[in-house]
């Protein structure tokens, strides 16, 4: 086996290799292609290795109702918590979250935990469930998922510093908890096709990013179990009618949006894809309260991405960010 740069990420790995021995995943050698990925794969490797070994808290208690809490029987004392918050911030950007960390707060561009109060009364139930988060980012989801009675969340994400902003929260879960919700420095065409391992798949902020929608929908149902659910979210249009935007260069400055497409349209490709029981349960607008830039996150976020004389526009005249969940089956 190839060694993981540190026995923490390596012992995740194992941990999920495990967890996967009586699935039809078992002979996937996802770990080989992750410790690969995490050795070679990044210029600021040794800074976050060593700002990573640095942290030591341990929480005897956490929680997931709204933003990631951890918490201990003790606080962190002024020096502590300076050294802490430093280390901390060698991972900027903080994207998904927030955090609580024991006496240090991770206000981070996205209310994430926003978005997963839309959804989650919407979900079938999670008990016992092995899940899949596709693009998860620092795994802020897949510890809600842990809450909400996942036995094992799979998390990929192909930008290493997620995966190491995912390892430092992990390292500060109590033991029990801490690899059932691992997120791998992987991209989702390196996952097996057509495993048919997940109960339940999640897919966030993904679709308008692939260059064929359809194919990524198929992948998905691939991936699921027989009675298993699919969990989208993605940017829509709000027009009626089978409609779809495709922008040309960039979209809200992001030059990887290939396609938005309208809800009933997006409902159309998960029934052409093999999907059943496709339903919408939110459409919701983004606005800058929801994404916006933090001291934790310093980069141009959503007020620099929309017209200034028109916040229902992109800087590029198209129509400002909407989201949509939808959720589907498969039931063959």
């Amino acid at each position: 086996m190839i060694e993981a740069p540190n026995t923490f990420l390596n012992q995740a790995y194992l941990f999920l290799h495990k967890q996967l021995k009586s699935t039809p995943l078992q002979d996937w050698a996802f770990w080989k292609e992750a410790a690969f990925n995490t050795v070679f794969r990044h210029g600021d490797l040794p800074k976050w290795l060593m700002a990573f070994e640095a942290i030591s808290p341990q929480a005897t208690y956490w929680r997931a109702d709204g933003p990631i809490s951890l918490t201990n029987n003790d606080s962190l004392n002024e020096s502590e918590l300076r050294r802490f918050e430093e280390n901390l911030r060698q991972f900027h950007p903080w994207r998904k979250g927030p955090f609580e960390l024991f006496d240090l707060f991770i206000d981070t561009e996205w209310r994430s935990d926003w978005k997963w109060a839309r959804l989650a009364p919407h979900l079938s139930s999670l008990q016992d469930r092995l899940v899949l988060d596709i693009g998860s980012g620092n795994g802020f989801y897949g510890w809600q998922m842990l809450k909400a009675g996942a036995r094992q969340v799979v998390g990929v994400d192909p930008f290493l510093l997620f995966v190491f902003q995912w390892a430092l929260i992990a390292k500060m879960i109590p033991l029990t908890d801490r690899f059932r919700n691992v997120v791998l420095p992987l991209g989702v065409e390196m996952i097996p096709k057509d495993n048919a391992a997940f109960d339940t798949v999640f897919s966030m902020g993904v679709l308008y990013h692939r260059r064929n929608p359809m194919l990524h929908l198929e992948e998905l149902l691939g991936f699921l179990k027989p009675k298993g659910e699919l969990v989208l979210e993605t940017l829509v249009l709000s027009d009626h009618g089978e409609k779809c935007l495709f922008p040309q260069n960039r979209y809200a400055k992001m030059r990887n949006v290939w396609s938005i497409p309208s809800v009933s349209l997006l409902e159309k490709w998960l029934h052409l894809a093999g999907f059943e029981e496709v339903r919408t349960v939110d459409i919701t607008p983004t606005t800058t309260q929801e994404q916006r830039k933090t001291a934790w996150m310093t980069f141009e976020s959503l007020p620099d991405f929309l017209d200034p004389d028109d916040p229902a526009k992109t800087i590029e005249g198209y129509p400002a960010p909407i989201r949509a969940v939808v959720l589907a089956k498969k039931n063959r």
